[in-house]
């Protein structure tokens, strides 16, 4: 009885935490909004000072120098003098929304049972009103692309802006790419404070067989009258079309090389690489088969004892310099929780040899180039989505990244989370003002 009692009490309370909203989302755009005077991050690589940036019905409509604009044409005026304004941050491969109490099994809704699974969505078990969701939102995080996890295709991903009712108000871009955990052709042993041993994955040969399998049924399937209907295979329609791309999450070189010259070979055409630890060591390969990298998280250790110390923060330099295509990721441990920190990877890339303006674009126009969604937004440019913030300072820095208003497709949207009212409350119990 007692144990009935506890197993009770934790679905109680884990299922109030998940079901209770957060912020009310914003209403659609009314009033014409101008931006005046502040330093305009275009995120293009430009920067355009004294700026003014304006938008109406969610749309941006003008791009240009505050001596420049005819303030009678709009309806709001924002003297953002002394502040800087930015492009919304974009979070590839996230899985915010999926999970929102670890230990609370009825909340995490990131993976699926078995190997195959392209029909999986995960945009229909994204929650809106998440707490972690809304916590990202300070620091400039406006979009993320949700993205399942598990088994050697994990699922369908979509794109999402973070300020929603539920999840088909907040897709962007649906159904953008499925994702495949190509495997290791290294097994290790050990953990992160005993590593053990490396040594060949005896396995690979027949791994990479079965994929390749899987595909060229796949392939058959989707351009074939097929007796049956097959959901699984009828999921991975958009690859062969062209209308989707697939997400290879790898990071060796050799794994990295396997897995785009299996899916050239059963025609898939858009790829991009996710992780890409050792992706600097195949950069003109990449380059040559136009395939972007979503780097994974630079703020980490190397992952060999003969790996520059400094390697991480160093990667995208190296593969910019090389001409590919470079965006961030955040996935690992604390992954959904650690999204906030996206801005400062880009920060610590540009203390590593980028230019401010490149690192910029690690979270901005090259990871909308990378999703496919660079036609509506990643950048501050005319026609495209009023998604955007202003910040007291260097948003890539978290000294001065202290957002005083933000905009989701032009609706001003709340900057107050859980964190930031209790913040306020023990403020006011200990007279801190």
């Amino acid at each position: 009885m007692i144990h009935k009692k506890i197993v009770l009490l934790t679905l109680v309370f884990g299922i109030s935490l998940v079901s209770k909203a957060q912020q009310t989302p914003a209403p659609k755009q009314q009033k014409s909004i101008l931006i005046l005077n502040a330093k305009a991050h275009l995120g293009n690589g430009s920067v355009l000072e004294n700026s003014a940036i304006g938008f109406k019905n969610g749309k941006i409509d003008v791009v240009t120098s505050a001596n420049n604009v005819d303030k009678a044409n709009y309806e709001t005026i924002i003297d953002a003098a002394g502040k800087e304004i930015y492009p919304g941050f974009i979070a590839p491969n996230s899985t915010l929304g999926l999970v929102e109490i670890d230990a609370v099994k009825s909340s995490d809704d990131e993976s699926e049972i078995g190997t195959f699974n392209p029909h999986v969505r995960s945009l229909i078990a994204y929650t809106a009103d998440s707490k972690v969701v809304e916590t990202v939102r300070p620091n400039g995080v406006l979009m993320a692309q949700i993205t399942p996890r598990g088994g050697l295709i994990s699922g369908t991903s979509s794109i999402v802006q973070l300020d929603a009712w539920h999840w088909n108000d907040a897709v962007v871009k649906e159904n953008d790419g499925i994702h495949m955990e190509f495997p290791s052709s290294f097994k290790r042993s050990g953990s992160w404070f005993e590593p053990g041993s490396i040594e060949a994955n005896k396995e690979y040969t027949k791994e990479i067989a079965e994929i390749n399998s899987f595909f060229q049924n796949a392939k058959v399937y989707n351009t074939t009258v097929a007796k049956e209907r097959n959901l699984i295979l009828e999921a991975t329609k958009g690859l062969f079309l062209g209308e989707q791309t697939l997400f290879i999450h790898a990071n060796e070189e050799k794994q990295m090389i396997d897995a785009v010259e299996l899916a050239k070979s059963n025609g898939i055409t858009k790829i991009a690489i996710v992780g890409g630890y050792e992706a600097y060591k195949i950069g003109s390969f990449l380059k040559e088969n136009h395939i972007g990298v979503l780097l994974k998280r630079v703020h980490d250790m190397p992952e060999n004892d003969d790996d520059d110390i400094d390697l991480p923060f160093k990667l995208a330099k190296l593969l910019t310099d090389q001409g590919v295509l470079v965006g961030l990721e955040n996935s690992g441990a604390h992954e959904r929780m650690e999204t906030r920190n996206l801005p400062f990877l880009a920060g610590t890339c540009a203390a590593y040899g980028l230019e401010k303006e490149q690192a910029l674009q690690l979270i901005t126009s090259n990871t909308a180039k990378i999703l496919g969604i660079d036609s509506f937004c990643g950048t501050l440019e005319v026609g495209k989505d009023a998604t955007l913030f202003i910040s007291e300072g260097d948003a890539l820095d978290m000294r001065t990244n202290k957002l005083s208003n933000a905009f989701i497709q032009g609706r001003t949207i709340s900057l107050e989370t859980h964190q930031t009212k209790l913040n306020a409350r023990y403020k006011s119990k200990f007279n801190q003002n």
